[in-house]
């Protein structure tokens, strides 16, 4: 399923990717500092929700308390409980695309 994550307290505006069971795909930030998010999409492709987790949770940008990366981690872990449980966190902002 395709998902956007309206992230807080980074320069991206939005995180779009697709969740097939907890594999992450087709990641694209809007906004942000360009040639690194070209590269995340690359690095992380075909990465579990876990995987990205551990590499990406809890990095900083800078003077802020949060990262692109750190955004794309909880935005992945939103989706994933939010498909598996029914219920996401209150960071997050979804709107299903497709399935």
């Amino acid at each position: 399923m395709e998902y956007t994550y309206v992230p807080v307290g980074t320069c991206t505006s939005r995180i779009r990717f697709e969740l097939n069971g907890n594999i992450v795909t087709n990641v694209e930030f809007t906004g942000g500092c360009n040639g690194n998010l070209k590269a995340i999409p690359i690095l992380v492709e075909g990465f579990t929700v876990e995987q990205i987790e551990e590499k990406c949770r809890g990095i900083r940008c800078g003077r802020r308390e949060t990262s692109c990366v750190d955004q794309l981690a909880k935005a992945v872990r939103e989706a994933y409980d939010k498909e598996h449980t029914g219920r996401s966190g209150k960071d997050a902002e979804y709107f299903h695309k497709k399935e």
